[in-house]
């Protein structure tokens, strides 16, 4: 398995975040290599990683030179991820990297894309957002529940796990460098005929959250807008080709 953990100025819950992944594959028969991405940190995350004791896992290291973005970080480590199975994960561990082994099965099962979901009668959330992120949170998701995605509840919890061919197959059309890109993954996969399976997760809120309820609700919607218009070219460009 690959794990992919996008990561800028993270050297407060990078190590813990570590810490985790590696007792969780101490204890698990898979093997695994973790993929930091250091998108343009300026504080010393890069070296917490080069740092980190692996155990049984592979640490890699990849560095943007300056930051480029979660969606960009995550599509440059999935292309050259070597795993059967690549998990994408965020640095907080809002859900812990155990509930993997409910996404697993799935995979083996036909689906080419399993992903975690606040939103599921069986998810779990241990520790909620503050009132106002919550209802941006129900707004966003209305709206883009009305123009894509149909079917998918929650598109934007950072725990996502993908086949191989799924991952190297999409994430060579992800183009969206920022929070749009999980819409912009879902959209590609879906257009490609991967079997997508959404399956609920625990999770927790983080408040040391980097998101920006206005300024990245409006990034939102404009990446929106471009993932729409190069949806429909990629369609007549998918139909020309038969």
């Amino acid at each position: 398995m690959s794990v992919i953990i996008p990561a800028y100025n993270e050297r407060q819950r990078l190590g813990p975040a570590l810490e985790q992944l590696r007792r969780h594959f101490e204890g698990s028969e898979r093997t695994a290599e973790v993929i930091v991405v250091d998108d343009g940190s300026t504080d010393d995350t890069s070296a917490i990683a080069r740092s980190f004791d692996p155990g049984p896992l592979t640490i890699r290291l990849m560095r943007n030179w300056r930051n480029r973005g979660k969606g960009y970080s995550v599509r440059r480590a999935m292309r050259r991820a070597a795993g059967r199975m690549m998990l994408m994960t965020d640095t907080d561990q809002s859900t812990p990297v155990g509930e993997v082994d409910k996404l697993a099965p799935l995979l083996a099962d036909g689906c080419d894309v399993v992903i975690g979901s606040r939103d599921m009668p069986d998810s779990v959330i241990t520790k909620r957002q503050p009132g106002y992120r919550h209802g941006m949170g129900v707004a966003m998701r209305f709206l883009r529940r009305r123009i894509m995605l149909r079917g998918i509840r929650d598109t934007q919890c950072g725990f996502k796990l993908f086949s191989r061919a799924a991952a190297k197959a999409i994430f060579r059309k992800v183009r969206e460098r920022g929070f749009a890109f999980d819409v912009e993954v879902l959209m590609l996969a879906r257009t490609m005929g991967f079997r997508i399976r959404e399956v609920g997760v625990i999770w927790r809120n983080d408040p040391d959250s980097r998101v920006k309820p206005v300024r990245d609700s409006l990034r939102m919607i404009a990446g929106l807008i471009r993932i729409g218009w190069r949806m429909r070219r990629f369609r007549r460009e998918k139909d020309q080709q038969g």
